[in-house]
């Protein structure tokens, strides 16, 4: 899944959101310089007390999981949600692709939300809205209950996106955070994986009620584990961000110097020039937009979404005797693909995961509605399903390894600090877009042609293969001044 995807957010990745912040944390380090001994120490001092760290963690990324199942619930339940409910194809089609519109307006409005009630705060209220929605869908009785309970998880799981990956990102030791803050993605193909699997079993009422699970978990969790010292000591909480740094470091470590360093971190980035939308369009920002937006353009409308949400459905359409086994079948697919991405991004270099991902993804859909065409046409009925399989598979697994991390690691690294938050709100802002006209208009597009829909998802996968390698610039292992002198020559 693409949004979230966060590494995102961030990181989704969406999600996505995570990666804006990521370098202004992990560059803390550079304010403050202690010897090579003390670092030393201090490391095997956090390593002795990291259980907290990684119970903290671990109640965070129960939001991550309760994002995967929210988005992967719409895809074993359409046929009977729309029995059930005698749903018309557009009011399904709002059903599914309203859960992205709740989520762009959470993501927009995360930062703030995070930023006045804490990071555990706005879980908290993530986790309300999630409950609230699964709700309403499971006592829903015609389209409107619906489309409210989907539109208020999809405004949960829009600030999950963005404060899950950020509070693990505040609390971690740096010699960890990488490795911590990639749980975020995991846990989120991990929740679409496990909704698809059980939702081919259960009926779609249980389902919803399945997705009360991690909430559960989040709000028991959070009365154990410490708030981010880093908004503490934003909000001008000194004795607050003591405990809680303490509380994750352990009581025998001495935290004097990564006090310090937070210190002047906030102090630093509440230095910074403010800036506005219109200041992304001076001639020195102006091609790192181009390529954050293009590269969100290219992943949402080569049709992850649209596939994702409604894959049960496709599988049937192609002639698959039962939607489920293809739907079981993408969900075994989505997880160790995605762990090799991640294994993959910091040894192959961005352009080129980037560009064999979208491969991947051209190849994917021309197999896709290579079996529909055929299906038209009434020939070589026998080899429909299993092209039309072959095809989806090859297509989430590619974009699982490249197209759905890599651009937002990228955006993450093109633009300067100083625009880093404005930059990455529009960013969002036209992956949610575009998340929502893909999943809205999917179901319209198969009824016009199912072959020509894949086609069209093929072409802007082509598209994205000459784009990044005409005007993507490499950035692993290259500071951001590198990086902006690659971008402005």
């Amino acid at each position: 899944m693409a949004i979230g995807e966060f590494k995102d957010v961030e990181s989704g990745e969406i999600n996505g959101l995570e990666d804006l912040k990521k370098p202004l944390v992990a560059e803390e380090q550079n304010f403050v310089h202690g010897n090579d001994h003390h670092e030393t120490d201090k490391s095997s001092d956090e390593t002795g007390s990291i259980w907290m760290v990684l119970l903290s963690t671990f109640v965070a990324v129960c939001g991550s999981f309760e994002f995967g199942s929210c988005v992967g619930y719409s895809a074993p339940t359409q046929s009977a949600i729309r029995q059930d409910l005698n749903l018309s194809l557009p009011e399904f089609s709002t059903f599914g692709s309203i859960l992205t519109i709740g989520a762009m307006l959470g993501a927009v409005t995360s930062g703030q939300i995070a930023d006045l009630i804490g990071r555990k705060g706005a879980m908290r209220l993530s986790a309300a809205f999630c409950i609230t929605g699964w709700l309403a869908v499971y006592f829903s009785k015609g389209p409107l209950s619906l489309d409210v309970g989907r539109f208020s998880t999809g405004y949960g799981i829009g600030v999950f996106s963005y404060v899950v990956p950020i509070f693990i990102a505040e609390i971690a030791p740096k010699n960890l955070r990488g490795g911590l803050t990639t749980l975020n993605q995991l846990m989120i193909v991990i929740g679409s994986s496990v909704a698809f699997l059980i939702g081919t079993i259960i009926p779609w009422r249980a389902l919803a009620v399945t997705g009360l699970v991690p909430c559960i978990f989040l709000f028991v969790g959070l009365c154990f584990i410490p708030e981010s010292p880093r908004w503490l000591a934003k909000v001008g909480h000194h004795k607050e961000f003591q405990v809680a740094l303490r509380k994750l470091r352990g009581k025998g470590t001495d935290i004097t110097q990564e006090a310090a360093e937070i210190q002047i971190y906030v102090e630093t980035l509440q230095s910074l020039p403010k800036t506005g939308i219109l200041d992304l369009f001076q001639r020195k920002y102006i091609r790192s937009v181009i390529i954050g937006v293009a590269l969100m353009v290219f992943q949402q409308f080569g049709g992850i979404n649209g596939i994702s949400f409604y894959a049960s459905e496709t599988f049937a359409s192609a002639g698959l005797s039962s939607g489920k086994t293809g739907t079981i079948a993408y969900a075994c697919v989505q997880v160790p693909i995605t762990v090799v991405g991640a294994m993959l991004m910091d040894r192959s270099g961005r352009r080129p995961l980037i560009m064999v991902s979208a491969t991947g993804t051209f190849l994917g859909c021309c197999l896709a509605g290579s079996s529909f065409y055929l299906k038209d046409h009434n020939l070589l009925p026998e080899w429909v399903p299993i092209l039309a399989v072959a095809g989806v598979l090859i297509y989430i697994a590619s974009f699982s390894i490249g197209m759905g991390a890599v651009p937002w690691v990228i955006m993450s690294e093109i633009f300067p600090i100083n625009i880093k938050g404005v930059a990455g709100s529009l960013v969002v802002l036209v992956n949610w877009l575009g998340a929502w006209a893909v999943s809205y208009t999917f179901n319209f597009l198969m009824t016009w042609s199912s072959s020509g829909t894949f086609f069209v998802y093929s072409g802007f996968s082509a598209i994205t293969v000459l784009y990044v390698a005409l005007f993507v610039p490499e950035t692993k292992g290259k500071t951001l001044e590198e990086i902006q002198a690659c971008i402005n020559t």
